[in-house]
């Protein structure tokens, strides 16, 4: 740790001893604008959903950090991410979300890219009625685009392109969920939902890990998945949250439930567990179905939680997709003041940070020594 780093240090001690991050860590801009290059441009984030453009040509434009960026499902059927500026003048290429019929075409002079990125096209570049120049390489002036793997449906993007391989990188949490390693289904229009919240992204992160505030924050939930039915989960370096022992199907009013994920162990016939992986990805299993909520940051004070949930088969009954929305809304939303609240008290010049349970906040002091250790070894490379 650098003399640059007193308070994170404290942030790295046992938890029973250890202090939260500071408060410019959820108020201030430029501790912002650095975490984006500490916490998300060199690891592997959470930019979207592949379900969000499901046909060929579909293109969905998505600013992330202040980045503008392109989702898209090339002619190859592939999803890149590419960032969404031409290569001739930096203008913003699709201003909306829309289908890709032929090329992608700039507004501003027509330069044309094909939906895997190459350009194709550059109108009167050479002068009217010249549409080539010797000193313009069309090979070397493709969309720039962003490393990107989809793993649960999940498009994770690494901005730096240093990072280890996505499976590397994952290998414990994919290890730890090997029985769903199957394919996803998304629930469509009716298993999808977006909350805005007025908090640093962090703070979403620290309470979805842990299930020490159930009790109060869940009456509903935690009548049936009570604090002592649940276990903590650390994975150092990569993800935390818990587990719980008593999952419940929920069934329709004729008795149906949803179709199970083929060959789970006997563990997940009441077990569920629900992970944050760092930075901004929390996911939920279920032996019935699973949900992905990506965070995106709007600021130090902004966050939109982008919900979808998928099941083992592409066939489930609408009505109980539905009512399995509503019953997660209901839980998420119950999580907006606890956000809120923090994010307002981190305008408090008193608080230092704060404190962790030793044997209940293990999960959020484990993302904290992440942040920590990113920000510290992030410091001492500029």
């Amino acid at each position: 740790m650098t003399a640059l780093n007193p308070l994170l240090a404290d942030v790295q001690k046992p938890t029973a001893q250890a202090r939260g991050l500071p408060n410019k860590h959820y108020v201030d801009s430029d501790t912002f604008a650095e975490e984006r290059d500490a916490l998300f441009a060199s690891g592997w984030a959470g930019l979207a959903v592949a379900s969000d453009v499901p046909e060929i040509g579909d293109a969905v434009p998505i600013t992330f950090l202040d980045i503008p960026l392109l989702l898209i499902r090339g002619r190859d059927n592939a999803v890149r991410v590419f960032q969404n500026i031409c290569r001739h003048r930096g203008m913003i290429l699709v201003d909306e979300p829309r289908k890709i019929e032929g090329a992608i075409r700039c507004p501003y002079h027509s330069w044309c890219y094909s939906t895997q990125g190459q350009l194709v096209a550059t109108p009167h570049v050479g002068g009217p009625g010249q549409n080539t120049h010797k000193d313009i390489d069309r090979t070397s002036l493709g969309l720039i685009e962003v490393r990107s793997h989809i793993w649960r449906d999940v498009v994770w993007i690494n901005l730096s392109g240093t990072a280890e391989p996505f499976e590397v990188a994952m290998a414990d949490v994919i290890h730890r969920w090997a029985d769903f390693e199957k394919p996803v289904h998304h629930g469509g229009a009716d298993s999808r939902f977006t909350l805005t919240v007025k908090s640093n992204w962090k703070l979403a992160v620290e309470n979805y890990c842990e299930s020490y505030h159930l009790p109060w924050v869940h009456p509903g939930l935690n009548s049936y998945s009570r604090l002592e039915d649940h276990y903590n989960i650390e994975i150092e370096g990569m993800t935390s949250g818990q587990g719980t022992l008593v999952y419940r199907q929920l069934t329709g009013a004729t008795g149906e439930v949803f179709p199970d994920f083929e060959d789970l162990d006997p563990k997940w016939d009441a077990g569920a567990e629900y992970l944050a992986i760092y930075p901004n990805v929390l996911l939920g299993v279920h032996r019935d179905h699973a949900f992905a909520i990506i965070l995106r940051p709007d600021g130090p004070d902004r966050t939109e939680e982008l919900i979808h949930l998928y099941y083992a088969s592409p066939a489930t009954d609408a009505g109980l997709r539905r009512k399995n929305a509503d019953q997660w809304k209901v839980v998420f939303e119950e999580d907006i003041f606890v956000v809120e609240g923090m994010q307002r008290g981190r305008h408090a010049p008193g608080f230092d940070g704060g404190r962790f349970s030793p044997a209940m906040d293990g999960p959020t002091h484990c993302f904290h020594k992440w942040a920590a250790h990113r920000l510290a070894d992030h410091r001492s490379q500029v």
